[in-house]
């Protein structure tokens, strides 16, 4: 428990305190934000944040980094396996975002990666990950991910390798990609308006930690202690606690970060920001064994991207017709008028009833086990 809140409580001291440092070298090398000509010509209210200093993602990863090593070695829990796959995820995805963001702020216009690019440099993120965390078993011959699709927990029904290892390892592969790539881009999509990627982060994220901590509390093996009768309920995850430690670190930092990011902010978080935080999801979304559930917990990102997707499929089908005024979502509510701060805060509820009621659902499947 001592790592646990360690990690989150250096992760928070970092970007809260040091942000700024992190703020000056920012406006040094020139790293303010460009804003697309159509989001200005929609929302003229966004020509404001021009030049706000941008790529404030890499302040939360150097901060999750720092809090989380901390942690696990103050609390004699070194780091594992499955707790440095998160970072990779992390880091991985957050580079993808920096080149994106660095492009932008360097050619001084909006386009940077393209779309497909961005897809190529998450699965080269992917694929490694994919890899490692179904080899290397621990002690208990517990590997950090499995051949199946899950839910609650591995669904025995749904293995991969059932078709054979060639056809395994390539549905396998790809399904790791399809989770990996499109929790990244969600949350990207997501990140339009001041503080609401970060905020909702906080919360699905967070509801993960509390996951992984019950894992780890109901483990099957380790000697760890189950209850009488709640043999068949404990769950198969390697290193939960360690899981739980980095999300610890990681939430602490994005609450960090935004006391800057919240409207109205003084950083941005870029795609280095958003890819990161969609990399930790997937990585902890795929190592706690609850790949479907990502979908409940994290429906505030789900709901931004299916907008668009919406929005496009309308647009297709009736020649031109739009769903919405502008997508995604939050762009549709501005344009009907609301506040920049209503749509954040009213997000951030949302997103936390959803992290709320996907906890809640996971902890009802293991009563139903019990």
């Amino acid at each position: 428990m001592r790592s646990l809140l360690t990690a989150a409580a250096i992760s928070l001291a970092f970007t809260l305190f040091l942000t700024p440092v992190f703020l000056r070298l920012f406006r040094k090398w020139g790293w303010g934000q460009v804003i697309r000509t159509p989001e200005n010509i929609h929302n003229p209210s966004h020509s404001t944040k021009r030049g706000t200093p941008t790529m404030g993602g890499t302040i939360f990863i150097a901060g999750t980094i720092v809090g989380y090593v901390i942690g696990a070695y103050t609390g004699n829990n070194p780091p594992t396996l499955s707790g440095w796959l998160v970072v990779w995820m992390m880091v991985g995805f957050g580079v993808v975002g920096f080149i994106d963001d660095y492009m932008k702020v360097r050619l001084q216009n909006s386009l940077g990666l393209s779309g497909w690019r961005k897809i190529l440099g998450q699965v080269i993120v992917v694929i490694p990950f994919a890899v490692v965390a179904l080899n290397y078993p621990n002690a208990y011959g517990a590997t950090a991910a499995s051949p199946y699709v899950s839910f609650f927990r591995d669904i025995p029904v749904l293995s991969f390798m059932a078709l054979g290892p060639i056809i395994g390892w390539i549905l396998y592969l790809g399904w790791i990609s399809f989770i990996g790539t499109a929790s990244s881009n969600s949350v990207n999509v997501a990140d339009g308006l001041d503080g609401l990627a970060a905020g909702a982060g906080i919360f699905v994220i967070g509801a993960y930690s509390l996951i992984a901590f019950w894992q780890f509390n109901q483990a099957c093996y380790g000697g760890r202690v189950i209850a009488d009768g709640a043999e068949s309920a404990c769950y198969v995850v390697r290193d939960p606690f360690d899981l739980a430690i980095v999300s610890a670190a990681f939430v602490g930092a994005l609450v960090g970060f935004l006391w800057w990011n919240a409207p109205k902010a003084q950083v941005f978080m870029g795609d280095v920001g958003s890819m990161a935080i969609g990399g930790v999801l997937a990585a902890m979304a795929i190592l706690t064994r609850t790949e479907l559930l990502m979908v409940l917990v994290a429906g505030v990102f789900v709901v931004a991207s299916g907008s668009v997707i919406l929005q496009r499929l309308y647009f297709k089908v009736t020649g031109g017709k739009r769903l919405f005024l502008m997508s995604p979502l939050h762009h549709h509510l501005e344009m009907r008028g609301w506040s920049e701060v209503s749509i954040v805060v009213r997000m951030w509820i949302i997103a936390g009833m959803l992290a709320v009621s996907g906890v809640g659902i996971f902890y009802v499947e293991w009563l139903s086990r019990v």
